[in-house]
């Protein structure tokens, strides 16, 4: 028999943490002194404290715990391995809930401390290359949302600080940057979400070389090619803060041949997702994975190793395609962590978040 001194030391927990799991009736002790008080514990329930305290660690809920030690006892793996599952996916859940509510508050501070004009309050006129702002559209427009319930991503933010415009566009689960060079206007920062009709209406101006005009006025966006004029309200929604978005940990970078590696794609295996809402729905999933080459392979079912990354085969043909490049640079962090395409001769951007793998 071990004292409660004794548990706690060769546990990890402390001797008050082990008197509320006896309290909870979560880890009991074998005996109790009925004259002290004193409670002793059976040697099987070392290895019992000693889990407890692994999942105390990664802050599982206590009608868990219970659930997994029960299971643990008999040896019910399947009961303790979906608890600790469904623990997993509650911790990402939240992380990812955090990460956005983090993103916020830094916007936040950013506005307090560099202060953006809103386009009600602030005339924008500037001058744009009609085929670099048909290039920065194009590159854009397929990773724009369409769901109702997130109108502020069902269009195209024109985000116009200096002599640069910068189009961005996202759903959640793939964003697209571009960039083009501006002129005639020099003021404060300013940001317009551009409603997808009008987004596209303006694309189809943009057959010729002149530079086009574009102005951001009281909440109207106009953009006029010649004679030509297209014109509309903005979206009334805040973007998310996309520069946070695309600051990327380095990780393992490969040069591509795109064409090749669409081919290799289209016609690689692929695992169909069960529609899941954190990647979008439903998906043909490709696995990739990185040679030290840095050559980059489709894998196969069942062919799994730890670095792979899973990807909706779809969003990473339009983001090939948008990318618009004989060579796109793919980087790859974690299995978690998004996946990015650049061009090797600019910083135009895609970045696609990656399928979990189940296995």
């Amino acid at each position: 028999m071990r004292g409660i001194g004794d548990m706690a030391r060769n546990s990890g927990l402390s001797v008050s943490a082990l008197r509320f799991y006896d309290r909870a009736g979560v880890l009991v002790p074998a005996w109790v002194d009925p004259v002290s008080g004193y409670r002793w514990y059976g040697p099987e329930q070392a290895e019992e404290a000693r889990l407890l305290a692994r999942m105390r660690r990664a802050g599982m809920p206590l009608a868990d715990i219970r659930l997994v030690l029960a299971g643990w006892s008999r040896a019910d793996t399947d009961l303790v391995r979906g608890l600790l599952r469904a623990h997993l996916r509650r911790l990402e859940r939240g992380l990812a809930d955090a990460r956005t509510e983090f993103s916020a508050l830094r916007e936040l501070l950013d506005h307090r401390e560099n202060p953006m004009a809103s386009p009600g309050t602030t005339t924008v006129e500037l001058s744009v290359p009609a085929p670099e702002l048909a290039a920065a559209l194009d590159a854009v427009r397929f990773a724009a949302g369409s769901n109702p319930d997130l109108p502020m991503l069902a269009g195209v933010l024109f985000d116009i600080e200096g002599e640069r415009l910068s189009t961005v566009a996202t759903d959640r689960y793939r964003m697209a940057v571009a960039r083009t060079a501006t002129t005639g206007y020099d003021g404060p920062r300013v940001q317009a979400v551009v409603p997808l009709p009008l987004a596209d209406a303006m694309r189809a101006l943009l057959r010729d070389g002149e530079p086009v005009r574009l102005t951001v006025d009281d909440g109207r966006v106009s953009l006029e090619s010649g004679d030509r004029q297209t014109a509309g309200r903005c979206l009334g929604h805040d973007f998310p803060d996309y520069r946070r978005l695309v600051r990327l940990p380095e990780g393992r970078r490969a040069l591509v041949d795109t064409a090749a590696f669409r081919e290799e794609l289209r016609t690689g295996p692929v695992r169909a997702s069960e529609p899941r809402e954190q990647d979008g729905g439903a998906c043909d999933i490709s696995v990739l994975r990185v040679a030290d080459d840095g050559t980059v392979t489709v894998c196969e079912d069942g062919d799994d190793a730890p670095d792979d990354v899973g990807v909706n085969r779809d969003f990473l043909l339009d983001a090939l395609a948008a990318g618009d490049r004989g060579e796109l640079i793919l980087e790859f962090g974690a299995p978690t962590a998004p996946i990015a395409i650049r061009r090797p001769d600019d910083d135009t951007l895609s970045v696609l978040m990656p399928v979990r793998l189940e296995n």
